[in-house]
């Protein structure tokens, strides 16, 4: 299957001073059922950023933009760590006008929610309940976290990802649902050829 980067949405919180103004929140929150993803919910488990957060370059940008970064783990400016709660995150941002306009637009609730880029790693599909199939992300890449103006849920280019997603995990379950079919019924076919194996054997000694 081809990696997919996914987004995904939460609130976040602002803490801002005259001298060192940062940025503070959660871009993940563990065991929190999301909204409906195109036909399945998904929720995240506790150890999913462990490895990312250690190994990978992630960035801090606005709205998913390369052209707005506000800070980057590999250079402090950028802090992750996973708490209780989820994936907390810190973001010192640079002294730039657009990261101004930003921390302004924050604090006015403008913009309350933060975003997370990552490709998943290691998922997990529970469909014990056909109206309510659960995906847990177990392990994933972080690829960035992102103050957002529109949250990612709603965004239909999104939607069709998170389809195709459950699409493909439809189609494999379809597959493997066949090949339990197909064993079953070779088997109740060989099943059938001994017993009329073993009455012939009857038949022939009785005679």
């Amino acid at each position: 299957m081809k990696e997919k980067l996914e987004i995904r949405t939460f609130p976040i919180e602002i803490r801002a001073n005259k001298e060192n103004p940062s940025l503070i929140g959660h871009a993940a929150l563990f065991d929190v059922l999301s909204e409906d993803l195109g036909g399945f919910k998904e929720k995240i488990r506790k150890g999913a950023f462990v490895n990312s957060i250690q190994v990978d370059d992630v960035r801090a940008l606005f709205n998913h933009d390369s052209n707005y970064v506000l800070g980057r783990n590999t250079k402090g400016t950028l802090k992750l760590k996973e708490d209780d709660r989820g994936l907390a995150i810190e973001i010192i941002p640079p002294d730039t006008q657009f990261a101004k306009d930003l921390m302004i637009l924050i604090e006015r609730g403008d913009i309350s929610q933060m975003s997370f880029g990552f490709i998943v790693l290691v998922d997990e599909w529970d469909s014990s309940d056909e109206n309510n199939v659960i995906r847990t992300l177990v392990e994933v890449q972080l690829w960035d976290v992102s103050p957002v103006t529109f949250p990612a849920y709603p965004q239909t280019e999104i939607g069709v990802n998170a389809r195709d997603i459950f699409s493909e995990f439809q189609t494999k379950q379809k597959q493997e649902l066949e090949l339990v079919e197909n064993k079953e019924a070779k088997y109740q076919e060989r099943k059938a050829q001994l017993r009329k194996i073993k009455l012939e054997i009857i038949k022939g000694e009785l005679q």
